[in-house]
């Protein structure tokens, strides 16, 4: 077996690996609401989303894989350094969503691969070998890296205000009815729920879709980007094992530590959580789930009582998003280093 061969793999193994904790960190924050609200038994809750995410991404195009998989052009690289590029950026996702995991910390996997794409592509391929889409921005269009920009960091501040919203709504339209209306909240979390997981596995599983097919293309086993109907399987089933797993610390997290969290704030953190992921995937832009419904859950409580919300905990979650891109980057840029060295020398 020659090392393309074996780095393919590695590279498969790895993806597998990313899907697998993206969906574990993601299981936690998209159930964290139900849990602590005592509406759903957490099984009850990890199978409904475990279910729709493995449903999502065969529903919902790819659309945001080719956005993902397009902004760097691994094709402008021999074959060895496109696939290190790749495995490095890989490499650098599922360090940063590790350390996190063990912090109990929600983080993005979307940021973390993000960041190790561009880590890994400046120290290449190079900048102008990077779709930035200052350009197409400039003619009002979203394009490669502006399109992940986009996505990924306009969409929590999306989420937050959604979330106000929706939760100031609820508090006005139901404010007469008694505690019997509880009931009604409960059941609606089966819809809400549900809608969670999908829009969860139409986005974030896409973005092991995006690598494997970047993968393929700098192997030279295929001669464009795309990505076969084996990838889509394989990438959809990993993050849905990761999801029923779950990561109980980042439940702990998310469902008891920013506020207490009753059953009217958790309809109104899935339903807009939801509603957000769902208007990224359908332009093209990738969100990150975890900060989606963290950023939600943050503008329920400030939209009902914003003294209540521990904003220190909400403070040291931002803080590691901040962090999480550069972090990846110099990730991405390290692995790529070492990969170098190691397979060149």
């Amino acid at each position: 077996m020659d090392i393309s061969q074996l780095l393919l793999i590695l590279t498969i193994v790895t993806v597998f690996a990313y899907d697998f904790t993206n969906g574990f960190h993601d299981a936690a924050d998209m159930v964290a609401t139900a849990i602590a609200s005592r509406a759903m038994r957490a099984s009850v809750a990890i199978g409904i989303v475990t279910v729709f995410t493995f449903l999502g991404p065969f529903l919902a195009g790819l659309a945001v894989a080719d956005t993902v998989g397009t902004f760097v052009e691994v094709g402008t690289a021999d074959e060895l350094h496109g696939q290190i590029l790749v495995i490095a950026a890989l490499l650098a996702a599922v360090s940063y969503n590790l350390i996190t995991w063990l912090l109990g910390l929600p983080s993005s996997s979307s940021n973390s691969l993000a960041g190790g794409l561009v880590g890994a592509g400046l120290y290449v391929v190079g900048q102008q070998h990077i779709n930035w889409g200052v350009t197409a921005l400039q003619h009002g269009s979203l394009e490669g890296v502006m399109k992940v920009v986009a996505g990924l960091f306009a969409s929590p501040f999306l989420g937050f205000l959604i979330g106000f919203l929706i939760m100031k709504f609820f508090l006005y339209a139901f404010r007469r009815f008694t505690i019997k209306i509880r009931s009604l909240f409960v059941f609606s979390q089966y819809f809400s729920v549900a809608w969670l997981g999908f829009s969860h596995g139409a986005n974030d599983a896409q973005k092991g879709m995006a690598i494997l097919g970047m993968m393929l293309f700098a192997s030279g086993k295929t001669d464009h980007f795309f990505i076969p109907d084996w990838v889509v399987l394989m990438c959809t089933s990993a993050i849905t094992l990761g999801t029923m797993f779950g990561g109980w610390s980042i439940i702990k997290t998310m469902g008891f530590e920013l506020y207490r969290v009753r059953v009217i704030h958790s309809v109104a953190n899935q339903l807009g959580a939801a509603l957000v992921n769902t208007l990224a995937t359908h332009i093209g832009a990738p969100t990150s789930t975890t900060q989606v419904v963290t950023a939600t859950l943050l503008g329920n409580g400030a939209a009902e009582k914003p003294r209540h919300v521990n904003w220190r905990q909400a403070g040291e979650i931002i803080l590691g998003w901040l962090v999480n891109v550069p972090t990846s980057m110099f990730f991405g840029a390290l692995y790529s280093f070492i990969l170098e060295k190691v397979l060149l020398s």
